[in-house]
Formats: structure tokens, sequence, C-alpha cells
């Protein structure tokens, strides 16, 4: 499987896009200075709130809403990675998405009972106190209304390793499955003889003890710095700030997986080479500067695969198609025969349109950074072997996403509910906003309710204002309506109240909007 890192920047917009077999796969997209990712900031912030009632305290970071601090991302002493995950310790035991992203951001809610022997969390209000300041990293990003999520467990990546520096914690990426490669890792992280926490990431296989140790050691005094900075600040600030959104994503995902890396600016073509030369020399063969005319996400498809990816139906190649509707927190997917009619019988047809969806569905999840809770409505299948192998099918086709994901079997009635961890916004909200006309609702009165209802809001008015000409105002395309299909109901409207009706067209009227004047003698008919 050939793979792709393409890389379109901008002074104003850096987009990058992973490719698989020339498929978009992943997306993301930081705008300008201000736009640029917070995921990984460190700020010293100040603690507003604290709310016992859920073990968790609001804090000022200087963001337009409060940050959110659980209990368990609080650090305190004696409080170490293995017991907070409230598991037992083993050498493969690391978190998923810290080793491959960097970034702690393992659910805490509902947290693990305390193990025998093990204190349970102290009160969050005996940890903290309105007005400390404290040093905070952001695990989750603001998302719709919520503030982001921050937590004391500080991390630090780096091209191999994760630096944990409140924990003790010495792990190696579960990807890397040779024992004697893990084993060798984990004595070359031991040797550092930093009392700081560790994981080796995928990145770090076959690296040499000596590479090893001197990422750990620019781990360890970039700690220090940060340490240093957030003593001479006071709160709120930001004390430092992560990679750019091209650096980031090199240093996340171009490994020996990736067969080229292309980027399409002199600049950043230069900073990435360079980045390269530094932690991976090995890699920097791969690196490409595009220069063609045509701008590179057209070039390569990335812009049509984009379309594809905000509409709300999807097609399938059998004629099927799903239909994607997210709200804030939760996100339905309804399956859909479509133009497929099948060969054999009706419920091969299902089956083969539901097995087709699933591959598309996984797909999506992953393109679209669909997060939160998830309800699948497939086409309903009589057998339960059908239901079955659609639930075996989905769970192997998530098997390549990032994204933790948790799914449960497929219900009599055809519904599979899932979740999946979201730390960034859906790129369909990122990349648009709701509709001003309708307000996000989806729909509109039609142009017969709109109208029936300016009959009543006049009948109203009448009453009010017995006298003088009635003045209905509304949008070109109502007046059609009201003049076309609509002229018996306002011929009768005007001989039950005894008065005539001007209609005036305005283009400035909303569609559903009307304006009702009543004109005083002498100011004539419209």
């Amino acid at each position: 499987m050939s793979s792709e890192l393409i890389i379109n920047y901008r002074p104003y917009e850096t987009r990058v896009a992973l490719l698989e077999n020339g498929t978009l796969v992943e997306f993301q997209v930081e705008r300008g200075a201000q736009g640029a990712g917070l995921l990984g900031n460190i700020y010293r912030g100040r603690v507003l709130r604290v709310l016992p009632g859920m073990q968790a305290a609001f804090v000022d970071i200087g963001l337009e809403k409060a940050a959110f601090l659980y209990v368990d991302d609080v650090t305190r002493p004696g409080h170490d990675f293995e017991r907070r995950l409230g598991r037992p310790r083993s050498d493969k035991d690391d978190d998923r998405e810290l080793e491959e992203t960097g970034e702690i951001k393992e659910e805490t809610l509902p947290r693990p009972e305390p193990e025998a022997g093990e204190e349970p969390s102290p009160p969050i209000e005996t940890l903290l106190s309105e007005g400390q300041e404290i040093l905070v990293q952001i695990s989750k990003e603001p998302i719709g209304q919520k503030g982001a999520r921050v937590t004391t467990h500080i991390s630090l990546p780096s091209r191999r390793l994760v630096l944990m520096p409140t924990m003790t914690h010495l792990g190696v990426s579960r990807r890397i499955e040779d024992e004697e490669e893990r084993r060798r890792l984990k004595d070359s992280l031991e040797s550092t003889g930093y009392h700081h926490g560790f994981i080796a990431r995928t990145a770090s296989e076959g690296a040499s003890s000596f590479e090893i140790q001197a990422e750990a050691k620019f781990l360890v005094q970039l700690w220090q710095s940060i340490q240093e900075d957030g003593a001479r600040v006071s709160a709120p600030a930001q004390v430092h700030q992560e990679l750019d959104a091209t650096l980031k994503s090199v240093r996340d995902n171009f490994t020996e997986t990736i067969d080229r890396l292309v980027i399409d600016h002199a600049g950043q073509y230069e900073s990435v080479k360079a980045f390269l030369e530094a932690f991976s020399p090995d890699l920097a063969g791969s690196l490409e500067l595009y220069d063609g005319p045509e701008p590179v996400f057209h070039a390569t498809g990335v812009d049509t695969e984009l379309d594809r990816a905000l509409n709300k139906k999807v097609w399938l190649k059998s004629g099927g198609y799903v239909v994607i509707e997210s709200t804030e927190a939760l996100t339905v997917i309804d399956v859909n025969t479509g133009r497929y009619v099948g060969r054999h019988n009706l419920e091969e047809t299902i089956l083969k349109t539901n097995l087709e969806a699933v591959k598309e569905i996984a797909y999506q999840l992953r393109l679209r950074n669909i997060g939160g809770l998830i309800v699948i409505d497939f086409i309903d299948m009589e057998k339960e072997s059908n239901r079955e192998r659609v639930y075996q099918a989905l769970k192997d086709s998530l098997r390549r996403d990032k994204g933790k994901t948790k799914v449960l079997p497929m219900s009599e009635l055809g519904l599979i509910e899932m979740t999946r961890k979201r730390t960034k916004e859906n790129i369909d909200r990122y990349l648009r906003e709701p509709c001003f006309y309708c307000q996000g609702q989806g729909f509109l009165l039609s142009k017969t309710s709109v109208c029936h209802e300016a009959f009543q809001d006049l009948e109203r008015e009448a009453y009010e204002y017995p006298h003088g000409q009635l003045k209905l105002s509304v949008h070109p395309q109502i007046r059609d309506v009201i003049l076309d299909e609509g002229r018996s109901g306002l011929e009768d409207l005007e001989k039950r109240l005894g008065r005539s009706i001007a209609i005036k067209a305005d283009e400035t009227l909303h569609l559903e909007e009307h304006v009702i004047e009543v004109l005083s003698e002498g100011e004539g008919s419209l």
C-alpha cells in the first residue's frame, strides 16, 4: 500500500492530507497564527471555580472560554501513571493515543474503582483552590460550545519519544511487536537516569541507544525551560506552544510507512528538511518540493475528496448510500439501498449494501474526525449470522483508525452504537458554519405555509386596527405564490374583512418573514 503526506501551506492556512493508495484518509487544517491548533500547548492558568459536585474545576488560561480540569487530571504526590489508569503495570501497558500522538487523552469518566489497598482519588477541593495558579496542558481542544479540557499531567513529544515529567512510567509503543526490540528500547530508556516517565514511540524502532538518550536529554531540557518560563509569568499566560501544523504532521505521521512527503512551499520545505536532517536523516530522501502550476490539492485529487466529505449524503458504488447527520454530542448514520436492487434475493441485497456501507462509514469517521456517540442504522437483516458479519466487518474496518473506538453488537433493529474519541472539531464544523438563513435547522417553512401564516396575522391586525388599508410586504417568491395559488384565499380574506390588502415584494425580507402595515386614509393604494 502506497502512502503520501501532502502539505499545502499558505501564510493564512496550512492544510495537511494523508493519502493511502491515492485516497484521502486523514485531513487537518490550521488557519493563521490565531487559528493555530491549541492541542499540546502549555499555559500557566488560574483556577476560577472548584466544583465539588462534579469533581472538576474551571481554569482561566487566557482563551475565550475557561478550560475544564477533571480531578483525575490533577497531579498529586505518589499517584503514578499505572495507578491513575487503575490497572497493573506491565511492559506493554502504554496508552495507545499517547504513543501515537504524544498527548495524554484517556477518558477519566467513569473512573475505575480503586483496587484493594489503593487509595481513592482525593476530593478536588483538597487539591485545588480558587485563585491558585497551576501549569496545565490542553488535552482536548475547544469543541462547539465547550471550552478546552486541560491536564496537569504534561506530555512532551519528540520524534521518537514522549516525556511525561509528572510520572515515572516507562513504556514502548505496542506497534513495536518484536520482544527483543521492546526490551532493548526499555533498557535504553532506563539507562538515561532521568526520574521521569518516557514512552518510546513507533518511530523509535531501530534507533540507537545514543539517539534515544539524546532525545531524552533534549526533552528534559525543554521541560526545565518550560518550568522556568512558567515561574516568571503570571496567569493566565501561554508558556509553551506546540509545533506548527507542518512540523507536527511530519513529526507524528512521516515514518518509514510513508512513501513520500510533498510540500508546495519552498520556505516550509527547507524547514522540514532541516527538521528531518536533525531527527530522521534516513527519511530526508522522501521529501519533495511541489512546484507545479496546478494547486497541489487539486492535482492530487484531495479537493474532490474534501467536497465529498462535506456532503450529508454519500453514495456507494453499488448505488446505495449513507446519510450522516451530526449534532453537538451525537452523530446518526443511516444506510439505504438507494438504486441498488440486487440480483438474487432481498436478504443478499441488504447484506451486500450493509457490508459496503461499513467500509465507507469507517472511512468517513476517520476523514471527518467524527467523535462522541455514534448510532448507525443499518438496513434490517433477518439472519443473526448476517448481523454478526456486519458487526465484525465494522470492527475490522476501524482497526486502522487512530481514534479510540468502542463498538457494541448490532441490535435486532439493525442499530449499532459506538463511541469514537474526539479531540478536535469535526472538519465539517471547522470548514462550514450554520446557515444564516435557516439558522442551522436545515429546513424552511413551505411557501404555502408562509402565505397562510401571513393571512392569519392580517386577520389579527385588522381586528386591532379596524380602519385603513392593509399593506403586506413579503419576499418576492412569497408574493408570487399569494397572487397565484393563494389568490382565492386573498380575495376571501378581503371580502370577510371588508378592506383591500396591498401586496408588496421586498427582496430584503427573509423567505419566512412578512411585515404588515395599516395605511391611514389619504396614503393611497399601492
